[in-house]
Formats: C-alpha cells, sequence, structure tokens
C-alpha cells in the first residue's frame, strides 16, 4: 500500500517550494490563457497565500502539474473547494494531487478565478478556467480524469456536464477541441443550489442572496447531467453540515436516471473537507475506494461521444 505519510510530506514539500518560488515549482506552472483571462477585470498585487495553504487574489489562474516517477499514461484535473472564496491548496489539492502520484497518475492542480474578486465575467470567470483547463490537460494526455472537492466538485462537476457550452469566445486554436474528461470524483461536493440546499457560500457567490429559482436552476449540476455524463465517483459524510449529503443522492439519482454508471461511498463521520481524511478514522477510506475505481476495466471510461451542441452565453 502507498504510504499516506510520504505522500503528505511530499504535498508539505511542494507548499513550500510554491512559497518559495523555486525554479521546480517554476517550471511545473501552466498559465491557463495566452493573455488576459477573458473579459478583463479582476485583482492586482500578489497571490494571498493563508497559514493552511490556501490561496485567493487570484491574478493568473493556471495548472500546476506534479509528476509521478513512473506516469501510466493518465491525468487527474484537480479542483480544490473554498466556497469560490479562496482555494483549498494545502489540505485539499497538493496532498491528494502526490497522493495519485503514488499510482501513476500525474496530476494537473487548477488555480482559478474566484468569482469575487472584480473579474468582469463575474461568476463564468471559474468555469472559464476550468474549461481551459480540461483543454490544456487534454492536450498534453490521453485520458483525463477530474477531481474536485465541495465547491471544487461544482465547478469540475459543471464544466463536465457543460462540455458545449461557450462560455468565452475562442482565444486561440486550443478552445476549438471540446472540454469533454474521461471520469470525474465528486468529493463532499455542491451539487444543488436550489432550496432546500440553497444556504452555501457557493450559493451566494454565483446567484447573490436574492437569486430566483431559474437562477438556482441554472447553476445545478443536476439539471444539466444526460446520458454522456463521464462515470461518477461520489464521495460525502453524513455529517456534512456545509454541503448537506443530500447533494451527493441528487448527483447518484440524476446519473442513474440517465444510465451513467456511479458509485457513492458513504462515510459515516467527518464532517465537511476532510482531504484525504486523517489515517483511522471513517473519512480516510474514500481514496483508497476512488483509486481502485480508477483502475477498474477501460470499458467502464470508454466515453460514449456524441456531437456537441454549442451553448452560447
Amino acid at each position: 500500500m502507498i504510504s499516506r505519510r510520504r505522500f503528505l510530506l511530499g504535498a508539505g514539500a511542494s507548499l513550500f517550494s510554491i512559497k518559495t518560488g523555486n525554479l521546480f515549482a517554476r517550471q511545473n506552472v501552466i498559465p491557463l490563457w495566452p493573455d488576459a483571462p477573458p473579459g478583463g477585470g479582476g485583482p492586482s498585487g500578489a497571490l494571498h497565500i493563508n497559514k493552511s495553504g490556501s490561496w485567493s487574489n487570484i491574478v493568473s489562474p493556471s495548472i500546476q502539474r506534479f509528476q509521478p516517477e513512473t506516469p501510466n499514461g493518465e491525468a487527474v484535473l484537480i479542483a480544490a473547494g473554498g466556497g469560490y472564496n479562496w482555494i483549498g491548496m494545502g489540505r485539499e489539492a497538493w496532498p491528494v494531487a502526490r497522493w495519485l502520484n503514488g499510482f501513476g497518475y500525474t496530476t494537473y492542480v487548477l488555480s482559478y478565478r474566484l468569482p469575487g474578486e472584480k473579474w468582469h465575467a463575474g461568476p463564468l470567470a471559474a468555469l472559464q478556467d476550468a474549461q481551459r483547463a480540461i483543454r490544456l490537460v487534454r492536450a498534453m494526455e490521453g485520458r483525463v480524469h477530474a477531481l474536485g472537492f465541495s465547491a471544487g466538485a461544482h465547478l469540475l462537476g459543471m464544466a463536465a456536464a457543460r462540455p458545449g457550452f461557450a462560455s468565452y469566445r475562442p482565444q486561440d486554436e486550443l478552445d476549438a477541441s471540446a472540454a469533454v474528461i474521461d471520469s470525474i470524483g465528486l468529493i463532499y461536493p455542491v451539487i444543488t443550489l436550489e432550496a432546500p440546499y440553497n444556504h452555501t457560500t457557493t450559493h451566494r457567490i454565483l446567484t447573490g442572496k436574492h437569486a430566483t429559482p431559474q437562477e438556482e436552476a441554472e447553476w445545478s449540476i443536476e439539471n444539466y447531467v444526460t446520458a454522456a455524463y463521464p462515470p461518477t465517483f461520489l464521495a460525502q459524510a453524513e455529517d456534512d453540515r456545509v454541503s448537506p449529503p443530500q447533494n451527493s443522492t441528487i448527483m447518484r439519482d440524476a446519473c442513474r436516471r440517465v444510465g451513467v454508471p456511479v458509485e457513492w461511498v458513504q462515510i459515516s463521520q467527518g464532517g465537511h473537507g476532510f482531504g484525504l481524511g486523517k489515517a483511522g478514522t471513517p473519512a480516510a477510506i474514500w481514496d483508497q475506494a476512488y483509486v481502485s475505481w480508477l483502475q477498474s476495466p477501460r470499458q467502464r471510461y470508454q466515453h460514449r461521444r456524441r456531437p456537441l451542441v454549442t451553448e452560447m452565453i
């Protein structure tokens, strides 16, 4: 079995390298956009990193690549949560990225724009970054999986559900490709913004406090799930008070209705934001289950292609 401690230490080293700005970290950061992000606006100044390694003041969205010693030819794009107010790199994204490296997966950690940081694209800014990141990773890798946590799960889940949505004007030839992924993992996800589950920070940031039912529905993933949605892995604790576990129930049922393969790991205790989960606790079971699921027979991930219907803004 891969040592959890070894990969947590590796993630800590990555945090140190990013803070100190050494050559290794710089070489593995790939900007999402050739110029300024679509729409313009945004914050200025330096990236903000708090004591736990969470990011905000995202001036230049990017993906950071973590390469395994022995690549297996597949990649996982990771988006941490933070209610679209910040991005939990230190407790979610980096430890998981290093953990998956141990199984041969090349991992890419997404630094996405936060809608509340004065981007002119508003709530679309993060979705634009997610779609662009999927296109970038697919151009570099053979198979592309996605793994999101909390608001990051909402972001990647929405991107997976709407690969033909034109959230921005094409910037270059890369944007002619479809933003399609081969599987998706959603860990303690925010899925729906509809009542009665409309009290999350994700809801407040994306739709505002006085959103109409239509606006809430437009940002709820379950309303976009079709038979072309990628195979889905869910994990959530029963005592999650931030994103009620009904979010996973809603997503499981949406997948089942249209025949999308779905697996749900129900965790008895762990709350919200447990990342890999502390060894020996109920929350520590999902990661091995997820890797086993990724490593299951390849026909599971034969994405059912269909003509993309381009959705205009």
